[in-house]
């Protein structure tokens, strides 16, 4: 048996298709602003494509880009302003911040109902007690993946890999949601592949490359996988039994892999997402999603 591969590219368009009739129905074009602080390369990539796809989509996307040397106080009178800004119906903050500036009380302080990255404690709090909220983005969209294949959520048993406040928590709670028997496994797990095996859905998020071997997955589980770990060739021995992710890094010098050995899990799981192209563009799409839900509920 092979899994089938889980699209995040085709799911991605749906909900894209979805955020484009919603703006038609709104009427307006809800404004999204992304907000970084310095020239962190990556960060730079993330905010410009952030802003870019707003645009493709109908939404006022913009950003605001501040030096380096941006001091927490002027910062926060940004956000401030933003939040007074009846123009503005989405905040993101790109992370990480310079290390002058505590990202929490950064997060605190932007609207709520602004907050389209769902990290501010009212989201995360409404998130567990099952409220309407914006939700986390990757962990939203994840739900979508789990969802375009059929499968069932309520009744099954799931397990989380990772216990981050961006990805793991709010995973696990919006599972629990759905009427999964959640699992929430760590670092300190005892016997993790133990845990692991009796999952009918796996969700991989901790950060470490192909830590989700085939022995650890049940036949025809759904593979959900978060991480993105990129290797470089002194690494090679770790994806040697990987015929094209070994070509992939012959070729380019480096190879992104995920939390889940792919070419080997594959064979076993029912459902399964690749790395790239699976969890990566819905997180982006769910974003431009709480977008324009965060618009609508402004405007009720």
């Amino acid at each position: 048996m092979t899994a089938q591969l889980i699209d995040g590219k085709a799911v991605a368009k749906t909900i894209e298709a979805e955020v484009v009739a919603a703006i038609a129905s709104l009427g307006i074009a809800p404004g999204l602003v992304a907000v970084r602080v310095g020239n962190d390369p990556a960060s730079e990539v993330y905010v410009r494509s952030k802003a870019k796809k707003a645009r493709e989509l109908g939404l006022r996307g913009d950003e605001l880009i501040l030096p380096e040397s941006t001091s927490e106080a002027e910062l926060l009178a940004h956000i401030d302003r933003l939040n007074h800004d009846d123009a503005v119906d989405g905040i993101l903050v790109q992370l990480p911040l310079p290390p002058q500036i505590d990202a929490k009380k950064v997060i605190d302080a932007i609207d709520p109902s602004k907050d389209v990255d769902g990290f501010h404690p009212i989201n995360v709090g409404k998130l567990h007690l099952g409220r309407p909220t914006l939700a986390p983005c990757t962990p939203a969209g994840v739900i979508r993946l789990i969802e375009s294949t059929g499968a069932a959520i309520a009744g099954s048993n799931a397990v989380v890999i990772g216990r981050s406040d961006i990805v793991g928590k709010p995973m696990a709670a919006l599972l629990l949601q759905r009427n999964a028997t959640v699992t929430i496994a760590h670092s300190r797990t005892r016997d993790l592949p133990s845990v692991v095996r009796g999952a009918d859905i796996v969700v991989a998020a901790v950060g470490k490359p192909l830590l989700v071997t085939r022995g650890m997955v049940k036949p025809g589980a759904v593979v959900i996988d978060v991480g993105m770990n990129r290797l470089a060739t002194s690494d090679a021995d770790i994806v040697a039994h990987d015929e094209e992710k070994s070509r992939l890094l012959a070729k380019n010098g480096t190879v992104l892999v995920g939390d889940v050995d792919f070419a080997r899990v594959r064979e076993v799981a029912g459902w399964i997402t690749p790395v790239p192209g699976g969890v990566g563009p819905m997180t982006i799409a769910m974003l431009m999603r709480n977008a324009v839900t965060a618009a609508q509920w402004r405007r009720r």
